[in-house]
């Protein structure tokens, strides 16, 4: 479904962000990208997008490279590719239905979104996603009363009204505390499953990665040094990836994590 192929980014400095990388994601899958920062991780996110050009490469998505694609043509592209943001994104003084309807403006046109005039088709699927992520009563409410973890959630809204075919995912546990973090990959996976998306998930947190995502894949230093299942982050595999440390003690907290999720 998405394919980069020899994807490169180097950058006017000269450092190389992103070294050749060939990566498969099929449809449906989740994948979460591991690694220490400056690893490459947003960077390839934003790639994948073009929120930051390529320096050579493919990113073909379902047989279309959009590496070739012109403005207008990208511009329809990214409909089909969800983003939601470590920081959220959200208009701060706009409700939480305007923050998800936003989501909407690649199909309604300048004119239509700014005098707010959203199909009744968009709004009730506004309705039916705030709903399925538990903020339906806070429709409302101001962006900027909400806490860290609602805010993700209207940024998960906002990208899934696109009804897009792959989600790009940036960092979306950074801010929040630990069970606020469970709850927001547990809803991303959850609703990546009940939709069919394939999804890229950038995250620091490798319990997170390892307690909730099918596949793993280790960046370091704009290489893939890993690909595969989370069992299989190893102390020698994750010494790779980030460098030395107690890696014994990562692997416990996930194995007592996936204990008390199984009481809950």
């Amino acid at each position: 479904m998405l394919r980069l192929q020899k994807l490169t980014k180097t950058y006017k400095t000269g450092d190389q962000a992103l070294k050749a990388i060939d990566l498969a994601v099929p449809k449906g899958q989740v994948l979460a990208l591991i690694g220490p920062s400056g690893a490459g991780k947003s960077t390839m996110i934003r790639c994948i997008n073009r929120l930051v050009e390529p320096t050579s490469g493919g990113v073909l998505l379902e047989d279309v490279d959009l590496t070739n694609l012109g403005s207008g043509a990208l511009r329809k592209a990214r409909r089909e590719m969800g983003m939601i943001f470590q920081e959220y994104a959200l208009v701060e003084r706009l409700t939480v239905m305007e923050n998800v309807l936003s989501g909407r403006l690649g199909y309604v046109g300048f004119w239509r979104s700014f005098l707010r005039r959203y199909p009744q088709s968009d709004v009730d699927e506004a309705f039916r996603l705030l709903d399925r992520v538990g903020l339906l009563h806070m429709a409302d409410k101001r962006a900027d009363e909400l806490s860290g973890g609602q805010r993700q959630r209207v940024g998960i809204c906002r990208a899934l009204i696109q009804n897009p075919k792959l989600l790009l995912v940036d960092e979306p546990t950074a801010s929040l505390d630990p069970k606020t973090s469970r709850q927001i990959m547990r809803l991303i996976t959850e609703l990546c499953q009940e939709r069919g998306l394939a999804a890229i998930i950038n995250i620091h947190d490798v319990a997170l990665a390892q307690m909730f995502v099918p596949r793993v894949v280790g960046l370091r230093f704009g290489e893939i040094v890993y690909d595969g299942l989370p069992t299989g982050l190893t102390p020698e595999k994750l010494t790779e990836i980030y460098g030395e440390e107690d890696w014994e003690a990562t692997i416990e907290k996930v194995d007592e994590d996936e204990d008390v999720e199984a009481a809950e």
